[in-house]
């Protein structure tokens, strides 16, 4: 298979990729590639300037286990959620699975979705719904990777799990979930859980931001 690059930096680039994660560029979108994007993407994600390990010697405050995954919410041991760490961001990438590409979401940042290109970096996905408004919702991953989408006051609104988001206010996103914007574009969440049990559970409830 060819190798596919970015037409405005010549990166290499995936053929679900909406958008170059090198330079920001939209990318044309490939309507005969099903397959998700490869891990080096995510690889890529992960890697943030400044993200190094804890010191030596780091343990958990609550039972005193050595910690020794830098990116850890949670203590392997006692299952107590570990204070923020300067400098150490999750290494989870949440992935937003739509009919017209795959848009992802590393940890640390946040993502516009809609039709404006120059709100949104994934616009193109987009560009063929009228009822997505301009700028519509707002999807954001955490330094510890937990998500969450804002609804930006959009005409037709933003759903989840069938259930309207209220205008300007936040909503868990864990994985499995269905996030709607309108009535046309349906897209799937993946969003790993890190091995970490029942960190991103939703236990049959939404639960608020």
């Amino acid at each position: 298979m060819a190798t596919l690059t970015c037409p405005a930096c010549s990166a290499e680039v995936q053929p679900d990729d909406l958008i170059c994660f090198t330079c920001g560029a939209n990318l044309p979108r490939s309507k005969t590639a099903d397959e998700p994007a490869s891990p080096t993407v995510m690889q890529q994600y992960a890697k943030r300037e400044g993200a190094a390990a804890p010191a030596a010697g780091s343990s958990c405050p609550h039972c005193g286990a050595a910690i020794r995954e830098p990116a850890a919410v949670f203590c392997e041991v006692c299952r107590e959620p570990l204070p923020p760490r300067k400098g150490i961001i999750s290494p989870v990438v949440l992935r937003l699975v739509f009919p017209t590409g795959n848009v992802e979401v590393p940890a640390g940042t946040s993502l516009v979705l809609g039709r404006d290109p120059e709100e949104s970096l994934v616009a193109a996905a987009f560009a063929s719904y009228d009822n997505v408004s301009r700028r519509h919702a707002t999807v954001t991953v955490s330094d510890t990777g937990q998500a969450t989408i804002r609804d930006e006051h959009s005409t037709n609104g933003t759903f989840v799990n069938g259930d309207r988001v209220l205008p300007g206010t936040e909503v868990r996103l864990v994985d499995g979930d269905s996030v709607r914007l309108a009535a046309d574009v349906t897209g799937e969440v993946s969003l790993p859980r890190q091995g970490i049990p029942g960190a991103y559970s939703r236990n049959g409830h939404r639960d608020p931001a």
